[in-house]
């Protein structure tokens, strides 16, 4: 049996510590949420936005290339930073030679237009200019719709640049003041940004109680949640073996309950038929005696039943039992009931031992969490920038106090430039709108007028609103011209010596080249970079992502990485897990006497017994004749007879018949049906028996050796879950203090946001739509000479024409009609 028995208990051994086993994490943990610091004192990136107006921007630049050709002026620069005497005007010049031959232009407009219009108003006044057509000529109409053409689209081509005037300078002047006002608020926010390095710093340790937080969250439920999971992984196995523990117990009560009815049955069986025996031969002689009486009629066919009186099964011929049960005497030695409710309830325990065993290791990891707070907490004690960031804080705020008078001045002077702008735009509106005004009303005059020499109010009235355009013009036209210029000198000078540069980095390579700056402008020393820095490496670094303490001048080299790996805060957490075990599957599922009990079941030889003989003996009546069939044979041939005698003898025969079928016979066909019950039970167990008691006995051991083995297993990866989910916990705030501190707290990305962002404010937003302004305006300005001439013709064709042989009034202002010397109308 025990041979038997081994490789069911390897097989056993093999499924519940086989691989198949393995059990994986069941979840990955919370995500950890950090409070955001630096929020107030960041420096939020400012883009281009796109708009309508940027093809205007983007031609007005490309027209300023035309313009200034010339690459940034390094040795002029040098020399103006360094030796401001030593700079010629010849060189300043040549560098400026495009906005030397624009001024140039400018000064020949402003002064050569007025000085036309002032010639002009002579002629008029000397009567030398006409005021009016002299004679009729055929081309007059086409001349006159060719001037209206032309003037309507010279008015429309002013309309639209005063629009983007007015709109440009409005776009200026809404730009200027929150982008002054943006440069100390930058320069503040860098220096709060780098002055509050150590609170920042202090804020983003302090946050190491959201992950201590959890941890203790999680430790307070971690050891029932380990028995459960043990338990709830083993409770199939463990309930298995008890149940298969429960059926063997359960069948040897109940085999030695029927091998005990079989031995009973079977004895009182032999012993009722060496009683009915006799019986049934007195009955047979008597019945045969009677039924064989000539005087009985018709009883020579029940003669044969009678005859058939005597004994059926024997069962003194079966198989004794009584070995199997003296071998099974005294069992069940085990109180089986007993053992396997405490074996289940020792086991129903896991989790409460789990927590009871584990109370002392939760006390050591509570205690290395709060070590791992203190190690954190020196991160904000061993972080270098506070003392080297200084210089840099100290060149913020002295920028910052020397950008104040400066930008109240520009600010004043843009204040100027926006009045001055309003009223000679609102000048260059009311020449177009003269012009517009003019030609409709004198079309309409034209339209009106019979006679081409007959006066009309609404054509004459055309006429002086067109020449009040132009002496708009000519009087304000210098003033245009020197606006223009003035924006124009500065606006193109910042788009292209400053804006260019700034985008294609010229101005970080000027600054950068040694000697180009005098030694009271060393940005390198005033900010503190790095010997390997200069300002262009600092503002690539920086705009990467790089900390302050990569990019300035340290003592001696700091790794942050190192600082925040989680072996130097988890370790002594890890190792605590690592090193923790204890027993907690001991279950005793079968004892020493209840294993003997089944043993000397399975021995006992119940699967021995030659079960057949019973179940064929059985087959087998107690008596071959039915005396209940014999006796109603009797009653029906005594209804035959004539005889009084026989009839009653027969009777007498029935009753006695039947008396013997309700008492003995029934009797024992009830023990039969006994021995029966018992005889299905044990043939149907026997086969089974050794195999089944076997594999009981092999599970149980198998279980009871394997159970502490696994439970230890499963320990190990429940702890090997919570370790790995806890340390993500680590993982997650040092990454978020490596990324906190590098990004926010003490990154050097500010400071290449807020170039970044000048660039943005002085050339996107105030440089193009200054640019945008001036060029609108030139447009105008430059509108008003075409302008100018097609009103002074345009104006002749809406006065009478003048006869040439009588003319004594006033060529302009002629009140009375004219005699027409041609018929033409028009």
């Amino acid at each position: 049996m025990r041979a038997a028995a081994l490789p069911v208990t390897l097989l056993l051994a093999w499924a519940l510590l086989g691989p198949g086993s393995a059990q994986q994490c069941p979840s990955a943990g919370a995500v950890l949420r950090f409070a955001d610091t630096h929020a107030d004192i960041r420096v939020p990136a400012l883009h281009r936005l796109p708009g309508a107006l940027d093809p205007l921007y983007g031609l007005v630049r490309r027209c300023l290339d035309l313009v200034q050709q010339n690459p940034l002026p390094a040795e002029l620069l040098r020399a103006a930073l360094n030796d401001p005497g030593s700079v010629r005007t010849s060189q300043v010049l040549r560098y400026e030679l495009g906005y030397a031959v624009c001024a140039a232009a400018a000064l020949l407009f402003a002064l050569a237009v007025p000085a036309a219009g002032a010639c002009f108003c002579y002629c008029r006044g000397r009567r030398r200019c006409g005021g009016r057509l002299r004679a009729h000529r055929r081309s007059r109409r086409c001349r006159r719709r060719c001037l209206l053409a032309c003037l309507s689209a010279t008015s429309l081509v002013s309309l639209a640049a005063v629009i983007c005037a007015f709109v440009t300078s409005q776009r200026v002047t809404e730009q200027m003041e929150p982008g002054l006002g943006a440069v100390p608020a930058t320069l503040r926010s860098l220096r709060q940004h780098v002055g509050g390095i150590p609170q920042g710093v202090q804020m983003v340790v302090e946050q190491f109680q959201v992950p201590q937080e959890q941890i203790i969250a999680d430790l307070g439920k971690v050891s029932r949640s380990v028995g459960v999971s043990i338990h709830s992984q083993l409770q199939a196995t463990t309930y298995a073996a008890l149940a298969d523990l429960q059926d063997r117990a359960e069948e040897l009560r109940a085999s030695l309950h029927h091998l005990q009815t079989v031995d009973e049955t079977a004895r009182a069986l032999a012993a009722a038929r060496a009683e009915l025996e006799p019986a049934l031969r007195e009955r047979r002689r008597s019945a045969v005696a009677l039924l064989d009486d000539p005087r009985c009629a018709a009883c020579a066919s029940v003669l044969g039943q009678a005859q058939g009186l005597e004994p059926g099964a024997d069962y003194g011929k079966v198989p004794s039992v009584e070995g199997v049960l003296q071998a099974l005497a005294g069992l069940p030695r085990s109180d089986f009931p007993g053992t396997i409710g405490q074996a289940n309830g020792t086991f129903n325990s896991i989790p409460e031992l789990a927590v009871e065993r584990m109370a002392q290791l939760l006390q050591e990891l509570r205690a290395e969490t709060a070590g791992a707070a203190a190690r954190v907490r020196a991160i904000a004690d061993g972080f270098p920038l506070p003392a080297y960031a200084r210089p840099l804080s100290e060149a913020l705020r002295a920028a910052e106090e020397r950008s104040g008078p400066f930008l109240r001045h520009v600010e004043r002077l843009e204040r100027y430039r926006w009045v001055a702008a309003t009223a000679l735009c609102s000048v260059v509106l009311l020449v177009v709108t003269c012009n517009v005004a003019g030609m409709a009303l004198g079309t309409y005059g034209l339209c009106k007028r019979d006679d081409p020499g007959d006066y009309e109010c609404h054509g004459e009235a055309g006429a002086r609103l067109l020449m009040l355009g132009v002496g708009l013009s000519f009087l304000f036209s210098g003033l245009l011209s020197l606006l223009v210029f003035a924006t124009f000198l500065v606006g193109g000078n910042v788009q292209t010596l400053v804006c260019r540069n700034w985008a294609n980095q010229e101005i970080y390579k000027f600054i950068d080249t040694p000697g180009n700056l005098p030694p009271s402008m060393n940005l390198s020393r005033r900010l503190n970079l790095r010997s390997s820095y200069n300002l262009s490496a600092a503002y690539h670094a920086c705009k990467r992502g790089a900390g302050l303490w990569e990019v300035l001048q340290l003592d001696e080299s700091y790794d942050l990485d190192e600082h925040l790996k989680a072996s130097k805060y988890a370790a002594g957490f890890q190792k605590r897990l690592d090193d923790f075990s204890t027993r907690l599957g001991d279950v005793r599922l079968l004892r020493g006497e209840g294993r003997r009990d089944l043993e000397a079941f399975a021995r006992a030889g119940a699967d021995r017994v030659d079960y057949g003989r019973f179940q064929a003996e059985m087959q087998n009546p107690v008596v071959k004749t039915s005396l209940a069939g014999l006796a109603r044979s009797l009653e029906g041939l005594q209804k035959l007879q004539r005889n009084g005698t026989v009839a009653g003898r027969l009777a007498a025969e029935a009753r006695a018949l039947g008396r013997m079928h309700n008492s003995t016979v029934r009797a024992q066909e009830a023990l039969v049906a006994k021995l029966a019950e018992s005889i299905r039970f044990l043939s149907a167990l026997a086969p089974h028996l050794q195999a089944r008691v076997n594999k009981t006995l092999a599970t149980t051991a198998a279980v009871e050796a394997a159970l502490p083995a696994r439970a230890q297993r499963m320990l190990r990866q429940e702890l090997g879950c919570f370790a790995r989910k806890e340390l993500r916990y680590f993982s997650q705030y040092l990454h978020w203090v490596g990324q906190t501190l590098r990004e926010d707290v003490a990154s050097c990305q500010p400071l290449s946001t807020a170039l970044d962002n000048g660039r943005v404010i002085l050339c996107d937003r105030i440089a193009d739509p200054w640019n945008a302004f001036w060029f609108s305006l030139g447009c105008c300005t430059f509108c008003l000479v075409p302008g100018i001439i097609f009103a002074v013709r345009l104006a002749k064709h809406f006065r009478p024409i003048r006869n040439r042989l009588i003319s004594t009034g006033s060529e302009e202002t002629c009140p009375f009609h004219i005699p027409r010397v041609t018929a033409l109308k028009l």
